[in-house]
């Protein structure tokens, strides 16, 4: 024997085991997934209680219970005077969920993984867990399993990848206070609640994503993060395929997890080092449904786009959220924007999807136009374009490759239309081409360039 530590002996044995160790030098070390990367765009549900008030968030309980005046108004004037949050869950009927038709538009959408709340802070579950007694959709509500129906659904019918957000603290649950109580030096909660939750979705839904939230004030030891990873990554049934996000205890986003999300709507706009996702929203200032949003409450295609864009050529993903009705639909304006959105990935997907940041993310000249080049190739044989705006010149000049020979210039949308363009030191002058406005051809335009 050596006289190596234990816990040297430890790691030699799980390095030969080919496991990982509950520690983020070992779970960071694990090889991401190759679908995530390459899935670049997903769809994201916030769907809860909330969604009955549908008012100002999906933080209602929170805001109400903490006397924020706007929702204590709400209440007053709509509620009688002992109605309490809970009264809201028989309200919460889902009697027109169809998860057929959300999977039908989400492949439309030309989504490629989508993320449904199977708990939010709350603590209320989409589905028959153990550890929510009568706070949960099959034992009140909608009296179905809305995370089991749209798992099936996604997987019977398309080749979409299903995954779960999931809450790791509950506002109002009372373990969660007491240990909150103890400054987080008792774990009752973790314990009887959280960590079985957690065994419980995965072995019964399969989720090749867990999207965690909710971590606060308390670390990953707290939570036991890193021994729920560790058994995700060795022993659970999506162990090669699940990929997890970096919210996971105080301290990890940014620095520990799977991919980076950082913060909500977080898209730094230039290249990263570690693989990241910009988390966004239709809805402006909400996640969850709210009724009283105007039309200036919602993003239009133009900017979500222009957003995913930026987030593809600097090595992000894009998860674009909606918010469900309490009813089960998908209302018109959530929809319409899934159905713009999968329009332009229709004729633009080869840039986006699959695809790698080139050298320049974008222009050295003309600043609204963004780069990808095809994913798999050493040196790449073509690079992607992507005009954000049309030039009212009909011509758009690229800096960035003043230094490359270029064979060929191509507009995805316009199969068989040579794009003219001139070459010299300041870099590829290229005259846009005219085409007809009945075509899909809108929001943002790609330039497939072919290199020498």
């Amino acid at each position: 024997m050596s006289g190596l530590p234990i816990y040297l002996l430890l790691i030699c044995l799980c390095a030969v085991n080919g496991e990982y160790l509950p520690t983020w030098d070992s779970l960071n070390s694990r090889s991401l997934p190759k679908w995530y990367d390459q899935s670049k765009f997903g769809i994201f549900m916030h769907w809860g209680v909330y969604s009955v008030p549908s008012f100002g968030s999906e933080w209602f309980w929170h805001h109400w219970k903490t006397n924020s005046s706007e929702y204590v108004q709400f209440m007053k004037e709509n509620y009688p005077p002992n109605f309490e949050y809970p009264d809201f869950a028989p309200m919460f009927k889902a009697e027109l969920f169809d998860p057929k038709a959300w999977a039908e538009l989400f492949m439309k959408a030309g989504a490629k993984y989508v993320v449904l709340t199977s708990k939010h802070h709350e603590g209320f579950t989409n589905w028959p867990s153990k550890y929510s007694w009568n706070w949960n959709s099959v034992d009140t509500g909608p009296h179905r399993d809305l995370v089991g129906e749209l798992a099936a659904a996604i997987r019977n019918n398309t080749d979409i990848h299903f995954g779960l957000y999931y809450s790791l603290f509950e506002w109002f649950h009372p373990l969660f206070l007491q240990d909150q109580a103890n400054k987080f030096t008792t774990q009752t909660y973790v314990m009887d609640v959280m960590q079985p939750q957690l065994h419980e979705i995965v072995e019964a839904y399969k989720p090749e994503v867990i999207w965690a939230d909710g971590a606060g004030s308390a670390n990953d030891t707290y939570w036991k993060s890193k021994e729920f990873l560790a058994w995700l990554y060795n022993s659970s049934p999506v162990k090669d395929t699940v990929v997890v996000n970096d919210r996971w205890g105080s301290g990890d986003p940014c620095k520990n997890g799977g991919y980076f999300t950082c913060h909500d709507r977080y898209n730094p706009g230039v290249l990263q080092k570690f693989k990241w996702e910009d988390c966004m929203t239709v809805q402006k200032g909400s996640w969850g449904y709210r009724r009283n949003a105007d039309i200036t409450g919602y993003y239009t295609a133009d900017e979500l786009i222009d957003d995913m864009v930026i987030a593809v050529s600097t090595g992000g993903n894009y998860l674009l959220n909606i918010g469900p009705n309490h009813d089960g639909r998908i209302m018109p304006i959530f929809e319409e924007r899934l159905l713009e959105i999968g329009q332009w990935l229709s004729v633009n997907g080869e840039c986006i999807y699959g695809s790698v940041p080139w050298k320049y993310q974008n222009d050295t000249v003309t600043p609204k136009v963004w780069y990808t080049v095809p994913g798999g190739e050493t040196a790449p044989s073509s690079v992607y374009a992507i005009l954000l705006d049309w030039p009212s010149s009909n011509s758009v000049l690229l800096g960035a490759l003043a230094s490359y020979h270029v064979s060929s210039v191509e507009m995805l949308g316009l199969p068989g239309v040579s794009v003219k363009f001139t070459a010299d030191s300041k870099g590829l002058q290229v005259s846009l081409p005219m085409f007809p406005l009945s075509t899909n051809l809108r929001w943002a335009w790609t330039l497939k360039i072919q290199l020498q």
